[in-house]
């Protein structure tokens, strides 16, 4: 798959989480068991990173290499790693309930890891001048 291809969905996947979790956190938080207005609130804030960062990679995607713009991968990379990990590790805990409520979330996570890591690898490094 082309970058441009890749970053297109990764942008539609962040947009299209982060709009709908914005709309209707309720609904999510009911996918994993959760009912509380204060992780709503957590919840509607990290819909609204998830349209900043979906915006982002939108814009970036027909970009040549560079370093700005391997900085960019890198970052979502440790995005996706950072977060794989937790919805699991609440469910290890009990905070979580429903394991249909993760399942989706962990495969796209490790995916978009998967994605982001390959073309930060695969690009070109600068030579310094």
């Amino acid at each position: 798959m082309k970058r441009h291809i890749f970053l297109s969905l990764a942008s539609g996947v962040a947009l299209a989480v982060g709009v709908f979790v914005l709309a209707a956190p309720a609904v999510l938080l009911a996918s994993k068991g959760i009912t509380s207005a204060a992780a709503a609130v957590w919840v509607r804030e990290v819909g609204v990173l998830l349209v900043a960062v979906g915006i982002s990679v939108f814009m970036v995607r027909h970009h040549n290499d560079s370093p700005t713009l391997r900085a960019l991968l890198v970052g979502n990379l440790l995005v996706q790693l950072g977060l794989m990990p937790l919805e699991v590790l609440a469910y290890r805990d009990g905070i979580i309930t429903e394991l249909a409520g993760i399942v989706p979330n962990t495969l796209i996570h490790a995916l978009l890891a998967c994605g982001f890591g390959y073309y930060a690898w695969v690009m070109p490094r600068a030579q310094p001048a």
